[in-house]
């Protein structure tokens, strides 16, 4: 998957095709006899403990908890949106009982969508999650700006070099003034947009993850490393999580 290759806005409307190409649909899930509740560690919450993992994602939750679910999602993904806006709070209660964690990985589908992914990591792990929910709600607002950006301009912001290339797109996408009220200095936010290692790594994530999982949209959801097909919506999901015992 070639995420980092300049691409018109017409190609980036192309790449969108993607999104939620799994309809939701009655399939078979996990199942299994009712999880019991863990407590968190006195003086916190399961929703709090968040650390990265060795696949590049970052999870929250009771490190050993029975149930472990799995989102692949992209920043430009309007399904995506719609799911992290459903489920963000009843996910944190599941979270919250100990017997379900919540891992995000960001499947990077466009240039626009690696600067976020690169944006949401700058404060660390205890952001990411906060970050995430918010840029998914600012989606509308950066299509908005890219497209009155203009086709040509945005030709050659693709043009320049790597190391500056997600800078002058997330000005022009009002990226960085985003993150400068979250908290994250301007020059923070251009080392974090300028980390070509980072943007390697994220790269390298997708065309693992495509070939691992067969992932054909987003967002593509798992429970216990187990693919949930035909299933893109958080109804669709809670119903799932609850088979496996939640």
């Amino acid at each position: 998957m070639k995420t980092l290759s300049p691409l018109s806005l017409a190609a980036i409307a192309l790449s969108l095709a993607s999104c939620g190409s799994k309809d939701s649909g009655n399939v078979s899930a996990p199942t299994g006899e009712p999880v019991a509740a863990v407590a968190a560690p006195a003086g916190t919450t399961w929703a709090d403990t968040v650390a990265t993992t060795p696949d590049g994602g970052f999870v929250m939750g009771n490190p050993g908890a029975a149930i472990k679910v799995m989102e692949f999602a992209s920043y430009t993904c309007s399904h995506c949106r719609d799911f992290a806006a459903e489920s963000a709070a009843p996910m944190k209660e599941l979270v919250n009982s100990g017997k379900v964690s919540y891992e995000l990985r960001s499947y990077v589908r466009d240039p626009m969508d690696m600067a976020m992914a690169l944006l949401v990591r700058c404060s660390g792990k205890d952001a990411f999650f906060p970050l995430s929910e918010q840029f998914f709600g600012n989606q509308a607002a950066m299509f908005e700006k890219i497209q009155a950006l203009g086709d040509e301009p945005y030709k050659a912001i693709m043009a320049q070099p790597p190391e500056t290339r997600f800078i002058s797109l997330s000005k022009a996408a009002g990226f960085i003034d985003f993150v400068k009220q979250r908290g994250i200095s301007e020059d923070q936010a251009k080392q974090c947009l300028a980390n070509t290692a980072e943007t390697t790594k994220l790269a390298k994530g997708v065309e693992d993850a495509t070939a691992r999982y067969n992932i054909t949209g987003t967002p593509t959801l798992l429970i216990n490393g187990q693919v949930i097909e035909n299933t893109t919506t958080w109804d669709a999901m809670r119903a799932k999580i609850k088979e496996a015992g939640a």
